[in-house]
């Protein structure tokens, strides 16, 4: 049921996360508080810690709400197409929440949907023919790669490849000519053209990293691929 006009919407702790999550997307996660979090809720720290009694909580209850985001492989079905699917949702996910980056493997007490995605990682590894050592290397490699390319796209100076144009044009003025040939040639003939999109550069190397996983599986008469 709506909630009467003028009354303040009812707590859950769902909410209280989902709030938290809003108050780091707009100002890192060193702008959530206890206080900073009562102020988006309408609502007094006190309220809060009903509902999370610590930072530490309120930390594993969001990593655990951004690792629901993150489509799951499907395990039994087959291994590149949902460990690709599953990447790029993880990228996705983290474009929209950057502050989660640092935060997704640091929770020492990790909740049921963190727990729920990597045993799906790890079963369609496992499922695919992977080792048990090639699967903690499959899982390391492909994670390794995910998250760094989220980090490095979260820490570029622009958003989109329009203002990629506006702030490499500036730089490129002050090279005098001649003193940089390679990264003169390779922004005015490639990343400076229409079209150019860092983000694009993602499922390359992802097909990549899988291609050379691939190759590491045994061909049906015993011999790697």
């Amino acid at each position: 049921m709506p909630e009467p006009a003028g009354r303040r919407p009812r707590l859950s702790r769902e909410r209280v996360l989902r709030a938290a999550i809003e108050v780091a997307d707009k100002g890192g996660i060193a702008s959530l508080t206890m206080r900073s979090l009562a102020e988006a809720l309408g609502a007094k720290p006190m309220s809060v810690y009903y509902y999370v009694a610590t930072k530490d909580e309120i930390l594993d209850g969001i990593v655990d709400l951004v690792f629901t985001d993150i489509d799951l492989p499907s395990v039994g079905g087959d291994w590149r197409m949902e460990i690709h699917r599953r990447a790029v949702s993880a990228r996705q996910v983290l474009r929209k929440h950057p502050w989660a980056i640092g935060l997704l493997e640091t929770r020492t007490t990790p909740g049921p949907a963190t727990l729920r995605h990597h045993d799906a990682v790890l079963g369609t590894l496992l499922h695919g023919g992977f080792s048990l050592a090639m699967t903690a290397h499959a899982y390391a490699l492909i994670d390794s790669y995910t998250y760094g390319f989220a980090l490095q796209e979260a820490a570029l100076p622009f958003q989109d490849p329009e203002s990629g144009a506006e702030v490499a044009g500036p730089i490129m003025d002050q090279i005098a000519a001649g003193e940089y040939p390679h990264l003169t040639e390779m922004s005015t003939k490639y990343y400076l053209q229409p079209g150019y999109d860092f983000g694009d550069e993602f499922e390359l190397g992802l097909d990549l990293i899988l291609d050379g996983l691939s190759n590491s599986l045994p061909s049906k008469d015993g011999r790697k691929s």
